[in-house]
């Protein structure tokens, strides 16, 4: 009886039926490829570590290295459990083209490096986590070509200096659990060991020296015993704590919004199935009396309505999870360590289906606690008045005697909205939903693609960047870079800045290791969370990572020394700004460097307008080979492009999701609106009101609510909004990211194609209103 009763209801309900079937569908697609992707991001990262064995410990360093002395400090201390030294030739990047001859990497931001396969640890893997073997002539290529500039297998790689070239075919795309990261301004190209002793002579080498510990949990204390040891440290020195973040940040924002939308989705959901709950309440409401009125138990009668949400949401969920699984590849196309990663079947499988499986006893709590309406409904009310009632209050406010402004039957659907708010609240919410649904991703990638979005990155705005960084006395070619640019007319304004390693004294009283950028801060300033740029000797700005992990705030003090034996230097901390490079872990100030232990120099600079910045860049490039100069666009284009490329995706799915989900939940509004005033159209019928006047009536009610809602919706978007993607980036080192609103996308053409399409639907669902006479049986 049940089965025949769900067919035959199914049969005559549906338009709702398909509709809350497609939005189950949607909400279970999305929560479980929402949580696969968080967990096997995790899983994955955590498995190209261990297959990779990535150190614990990388300590980079430019210049000559006693490796004698490094092996004799290794094997005498307790913590280390494995040491490497690994050689990197880096190659400028004008001396280096992909796939065509004529584009070689002029302006990239990327140091690169040729190397050969490892031996004892960090190693390079092919796309599936496997160890890479490459033959003679071969070339394995970091993934962020592949997806930058569409690179296969096959393609060719040039090497090519005035008296020198060497060509490699593409054999394998590599996975580089140091490396991989867009956020990582280091890439290493894999080649085999007779090209690289061929190519040696002809870059500057830098070594990579690494450890793996017996316990790393002793992370800490290992890296302030190494950098006391007076052993090569000529660069900076990272961990594999520091590595994972970067990794999570450039793969894991894509995550962590589609899991946004996931639960935004399951709330309208929600919503969605409380709305046609009550719609076949009341449409169902006088056989609900009669089987009441011949003895029917409550219970029997919830289980009889129950039991169809029960295959509806079943069936749904069970489809949105295999969709999942045939279009979940689709989505990691753009997550770089994600792609054509080893399959594991516990995350491939049984993950997306706990997901659905949530949801599903989701949906049928919901309907149980839902369906207990039916234990107040009398048999003799439902019997008597053929609808639900509902208490309406008196409202003398909104009398249609006091309306001197509206169209009368405009009027008499606000008034309706008005008196049966409580009705039009679900609405209203999921109106809402919806347009945060499409304008906080919207905001998201005007922010991330505007060039403001360079202060998060802990970098003043200027024209163009010059980096010396592992540069055979860069010190010299540092200053004569800085002459140069002194003299230059086309130069407006510049800004000499100085990155070394000072020992900061931290909560614990252990003294770590911290990167102080010195110079000249007030020519190109960043935009400080709270106080401002250290202008006196004595003071300094703390990343909003390093405040947070120091357990310090403006005002508060802080002890620093350049080196072991040097004397301790208390300064103040002036101010706090927002850093995601270096994994949040820098700090500003104006006194001098720790000239022996610099790491990189770096010159800020505005182009006069009469002259051309291109053209700047070009003759720079070539005049201060190998400094890599670029355009703070461009910069930022090679940083985030990969994750600017995700949030594009994902705003355009979520944008579409809006529109859609707007629709559907309009379409189920308006079929139960039409059941539950049944008995009123009748009356207005009776009383002259034509089809017409209804409809506008109608149309009032929805466009009442949607103009309520896209206010409400803009609202929390700019406030609401902000704060859900600090917490996601807070993680990262941006606690307080300010949205770059585009005011035609967000404030025009987004509430323009939500009130169009919900207009439409509306007219679209009221089309039964015009055989409304046959019903009454006229």
């Amino acid at each position: 009886m049940w089965i025949k009763l769900i067919k035959n209801d199914l049969k005559r309900k549906k338009i709702i039926h398909i509709t809350l079937f497609i939005f189950l569908v949607l909400s279970a697609f999305c929560i479980s490829n929402g949580a696969t992707m968080l967990v096997k991001l995790s899983h994955s990262i955590e498995e190209l570590f261990a297959k990779a064995e990535a150190p614990h410990f990388v300590q980079m360093h430019a210049g000559d290295i006693d490796q004698a002395q490094i092996d004799s400090w290794s094997s005498s201390s307790p913590l280390v459990n494995l040491q490497q030294t690994v050689a990197m030739i880096n190659i400028d990047g004008t001396n280096l083209s992909l796939a065509k001859k004529q584009n070689p990497e002029n302006n990239s931001v990327m140091d690169i490096s040729f190397v050969k396969q490892n031996e004892k640890m960090d190693f390079l893997l092919d796309e599936k986590h496997n160890l890479l073997t490459i033959s003679n002539g071969e070339i394995g290529v970091p993934l962020y070509y592949k997806y930058r500039d569409d690179l296969k297998i096959g393609d060719k790689v040039y090497v090519q200096e005035e008296h020198f070239s060497m060509e490699f075919t593409i054999s394998a795309f590599v996975q580089d659990a140091l490396m991989n990261p867009s956020l990582v301004h280091s890439k290493r190209f894999l080649i085999n060991e007779l090209d690289f002793n061929a190519l040696y002579p002809h870059g500057e080498i830098e070594y990579l020296i690494q450890f793996q510990l017996a316990d790393k949990k002793q992370l800490t204390d290992f890296s302030l015993h190494y950098q006391t040891a007076a052993l090569p440290n000529s660069g900076p020195a990272i961990d594999s704590q520091t590595f994972m973040i970067l990794h999570a940040l450039s793969d894991g924002i894509a995550a962590s919004v589609i899991i946004l939308l996931s639960f935004l989705l399951v709330s309208i959901a929600i919503l969605c199935l409380r709305l046609t709950i009550f719609a076949t309440i009341e449409e169902d409401f006088q056989e609900i009396g009669v089987m009441k009125a011949i003895g029917i138990p409550p219970s029997y009668i919830k289980r009889i309505f129950l039991s169809k949400y029960i295959f509806l949401a079943a069936f749904s969920c069970l489809l949105g999870y295999l969709i999942s699984l045939s279009l979940s590849p689709f989505l990691y196309t753009k997550m770089a360590i994600l792609t054509d990663a080893p399959s594991n079947q516990i995350i491939d499988i049984i993950i997306p289906l706990l997901a659905s499986s949530f949801l599903f006893l989701l949906v049928v709590s919901f309907c149980h606690l839902s369906f207990n309406r039916f234990r107040k409904i009398s048999a003799t009310e439902a019997l008597r008045e053929g609808s639900l009632a509902t208490k309406t209050q008196k409202n003398n406010w909104i009398s249609l005697r006091k309306n001197r402004f509206l169209p009368v039957n405009s009027f008499l659907g606000i008034q309706d909205v008005m008196i049966r708010f409580k009705t039009f609240i679900l609405l209203l919410g999921v109106y809402i939903i919806c347009s945060f649904l499409m304008v906080v991703p919207l905001n998201f990638l005007t922010t991330i693609e505007s060039p403001t979005f360079i202060s998060y990155m802990g970098i003043g705005d200027s024209d163009i960047r010059i980096d010396l960084q592992n540069v055979r006395e860069s010190d010299q070619r540092f200053n004569e870079v800085l002459n140069y640019i002194k003299n230059d007319p086309a130069i407006l304004a510049f800004s000499p800045l100085i990155t070394s390693r000072f020992q900061v004294l931290d909560q614990d009283g252990k003294w770590g290791q911290m990167q102080v950028e010195t110079g000249n801060l007030e020519a190109f300033p960043l935009v400080y969370l709270e106080g401002r740029a250290p202008a006196k000797n004595n003071e300094i700005a703390l990343s909003y990572i390093n405040s947070s992990e120091l357990d310090k705030t403006v005002g508060e003090q802080l002890f620093i020394k350049r080196g072991p034996s040097d004397d301790e230097k208390q300064v103040t901390i002036s101010g706090i700004y927002q850093d995601i490079t270096n994994g949040g872990r820098t700090a500003k100030a104006v006194f001098e460097e720790n000239s022996e232990n610099i790491l990189w120099y770096v010159i800020s600079a505005d182009i006069h307008s009469d002259y051309s910045i291109p053209e700047k860049i070009a003759e720079y490039s070539s005049r201060f080979s190998p400094a890599k100069v670029t355009h703070l666009e461009s910069y930022l284009t090679q940083t985030l492009g990969q994750t600017i490329n995700q949030v594009k995706l994902i705003t355009i799915i979520s944008y579409i999701t809006g529109l859609f989900v707007s629709m559907l939940i309009t379409i189920l509004f308006i079929k139960m609106l039409l059941a539950k005033d049944f008995s009123q159209i009748n009356i207005m019928r009776r009383m002259g009101f034509s089809i017409k006047d209804i409809q506008i009536q109608f149309l009032s009610r929805v466009s009442f609510i949607m103009l309520a809602s896209v206010l409400l919706g803009t609202l929390l978007s700019n406030t609401l909004g902000p704060l859900v993607i600090n917490t996601i980036w807070g993680t990262l080192g941006a606690s307080q990211i300010e949205f770059v609103i585009n005011p035609i996308y967000a404030y025009l053409l987004s509430p323009l194609f939500l009130i169009v399409s919900v207009m439409f639907t509306t007219m679209l669902s009221m089309s039964s209103l015009k055989n409304h006479h046959l019903m009454n049986g006229k």
